[in-house]
């Protein structure tokens, strides 16, 4: 089964380093404003899902779901949800991070929410991409030189870095000491992360 793509509203800057991601058979979800993104990323949506406080409701020939203002699911949180719903095994979110850090925030634990669930997801923004470090390792390529591992849930044990300008070995990272951010991919190398015990957030950024 192909990604579920889900588009929020938040900024995009550099729009060729996040088409590379996206296939003509990834089913996309447009959430609200995200809906301005759609003439740069070439692909139209599958689904429409808003409370149409930041975009008009484009009222098109596309399957639409109008959500109420007040409620307690984001239009991002709520498209995850639904993503999940039709089976989708595999998520990337775009527009997912920029001005509002609250947003960003809250988008960050879809991500969470989708690892409880033994789903893969992956926020990605034009200098960087970010996913759950939980039960499998996970890989840094050179295209990514610099990586940060952050404990956004709780304290991470055992946690395991290789081919890295930092490595560790059965560490513990807790929300109170983030000291594992702006690690260094070894030149040539492909690093390697690894938790025991806990979840991580891996952010890989292209550049410095």
């Amino acid at each position: 089964m192909n990604n579920c793509v889900i588009v929020g509203g938040a900024p995009i800057s550099d729009y060729s380093s996040i088409t590379p991601y996206l296939s003509p058979d990834d089913f996309y979800i447009y959430c609200d404003s995200g809906l301005s993104h759609e003439p740069f990323l070439g692909f139209p949506p599958s689904l429409i899902v808003g409370d149409f406080d930041s975009h008009p409701n484009p009222g098109r020939e596309i399957e639409t779901l109008t959500l109420p203002r007040e409620k307690d699911d984001t239009d991002t949180f709520y498209a995850a949800k639904i993503g999940v719903e039709r089976g989708f095994k595999s998520f990337i979110l775009l527009g997912a991070t920029g001005r509002r850090l609250d947003h960003t925030l809250g988008n960050v634990s879809i991500l969470l929410y989708l690892d409880s669930l033994g789903l893969k997801g992956k926020i990605v923004d034009s200098l960087s991409e970010m996913e759950i470090l939980s039960r499998e390792p996970l890989f840094i390529s050179p295209e990514f030189p610099y990586f940060s591992l952050l404990a956004i849930d709780g304290k991470a044990r055992g946690v395991d870095i290789s081919n890295a300008k930092f490595p560790l070995v059965n560490a513990e990272i807790t929300p109170d000491y983030q000291y594992g951010i702006s690690n260094e991919v070894i030149p040539g190398k492909i690093s390697r992360v690894s938790v025991s015990d806990g979840r991580l957030l891996l952010i890989r950024v292209r550049e410095g």
